[in-house]
């Protein structure tokens, strides 16, 4: 892209999700990487925050070691100032236990540029096919 920020324009910023989506459904964690600030702060669920780009290069080495041919797809939610929202769906075989897994949540990224310098998330996981809920 020849834009100096990803939160320029919907358009841009929509691509920006897309090319996220590619990256991480690839597994490719140092392609993920490129996308953050060295500096990055990441909240994650339920897991500790999480500060600088080794932190956050050890935790996706780890996640997508358990998740195995992972389908993803991402969508833009929305734009405001320097904060981009996305949605995402994702289906994974979990590599420990073998069991065909799904996931959805919602992301906030927060950017400098074309990084990502803030990432919080949310993330529900569940086994394919699971009948039983909690509410």
């Amino acid at each position: 892209m020849d834009v100096s920020s990803v939160t320029d324009s919907l358009e841009v910023a929509r691509a920006f999700v897309k090319e996220v989506e590619t990256a991480f459904g690839s597994g490719d964690v140092d392609r993920m990487i490129k996308g953050f600030t060295d500096d990055v702060v990441v909240r994650f669920a339920d897991r500790p925050e999480m500060h600088g780009i080794a932190e956050v290069e050890a935790f996706l080495r780890l996640r997508m070691a358990r998740q195995k041919n992972y389908r993803l797809q991402k969508h833009l939610r929305m734009l405001s100032g320097d904060m981009i929202g996305n949605m995402w769906e994702g289906e994974w075989e979990d590599a420990q236990t073998g069991k065909s897994m799904r996931g959805r949540g919602t992301e906030f990224w927060t950017m400098r540029g074309r990084k990502v310098a803030v990432w919080e998330a949310t993330f529900n996981v569940w086994e394919a096919g699971a009948t039983h809920y909690l509410f």
